[in-house]
């Protein structure tokens, strides 16, 4: 049995993974796969994400096992295999992400990117009244991992939580009520916050445009940490400019990286970090990832049912 970790990897995590091969052979090339050779072609088992136009060179392959959340990539026609295995992250995230969002959150309804306009100015001005997660509505758009992470630090502040996700199911201990996307404009015009966590997907391209934005509350303010396809930009700068939303925190963007000459970056209001709330930032995600992985090697080598098998048809947890 050949292993191919092309994830990134410390000392520590390299020994889980030693572990859990029980005497398997493992390499480990950090990096896309491209300079894997022999490594790549004789792999059993691919653990990271290996460049979707390599897989073919796997000849071996029965599983491979992803570092992200997403991923349609590798779920386009002719990418993996017939019956090779397909499973990813999901569960890693929900840490980081939902502590950015909360920073982002606090940074907007605290006045913080104002008061730190102000000081870059030496200018001593109170910008009056601030707002609080006490007591407000907030309304988390797509209640998987990362949304219910959220969820359940919100309303340990005193928030009322609703989750929706495409069918309604029942209330879990994150959230105080859960709705559907079938309603999405009244959840939204109760929102104080909004919080989307979506995925991309064709249902949920630009699901965020004009009518949507001027559904949310007067004053309510918009995060987003699925993916900038979600959104159209230009409707949301509107909404922001116009000061029907108090203000909008962006992890993700589309394109991305964002041109420097999108007026995106100049909103006043728009508060824009470059798709880094994820990823291995926070020490806690990486070892996340990788016992993750480890775990499924261990069920694999078992013969086991893997954790996190994707659907081939969304690109992401079945």
């Amino acid at each position: 049995m050949n292993i191919l970790v092309v994830m990134d990897t410390d000392e520590k995590q390299r020994q889980w993974f030693e572990t859990a091969a029980k005497g398997a052979k493992v390499t480990f090339c950090p990096g896309d796969g491209s300079e894997a050779g022999a490594a790549l072609e004789e792999a059993d088992v691919i653990i990271g994400n290996i460049d979707p136009n390599l897989v073919r060179k796997a000849k071996h392959l029965k599983w491979l096992q992803l570092n992200s959340a997403g991923a349609g990539s590798y779920c386009k026609p002719g990418i993996l295999p017939d019956g090779v295995a397909l499973t990813n992250a999901t569960g890693a995230y929900g840490l980081a992400l939902s502590e950015h969002m909360l920073a982002q959150s606090l940074a907007m309804m605290k006045k913080l990117y104002l008061y730190h306009d102000n000081q870059q100015q030496s200018l001593w001005r109170d910008e009056g009244p601030v707002t609080s997660f006490y007591g407000a509505t907030v309304v988390v758009v797509g209640f998987g991992d990362i949304g219910r992470n959220f969820g359940r630090r919100v309303k340990a502040l005193g928030a009322y939580v609703i989750g929706l996700r495409r069918r309604k199911g029942e209330v879990p201990p994150e959230a105080d009520e859960m709705g559907d996307m079938a309603h999405f404009e009244d959840y939204l015009s109760r929102a104080d916050i909004v919080a989307s966590c979506l995925p991309d997907t064709p249902e949920t391209y630009r699901i965020y445009n004009k009518d949507r934005f001027m559904a949310m509350k007067k004053g309510a303010y918009f995060v987003n940490v699925g993916r900038g396809s979600n959104v159209d930009q230009e409707a949301l700068r509107e909404a922001v400019l116009s000061g029907h939303l108090a203000g909008a925190a962006l992890d993700v963007t589309d394109p991305e990286p964002l041109p420097k000459d999108d007026p995106l970056w100049q909103t006043k209001g728009i508060y824009i970090t470059p798709h880094i709330s994820g990823g291995y930032h926070l020490q806690a995600t990486h070892d996340y990832i990788a016992r993750i992985a480890v775990d499924n090697l261990e069920r694999f080598l078992a013969g086991e049912k893997l954790e996190n098998m994707v659907d081939m048809e969304t690109g992401y947890k079945a």
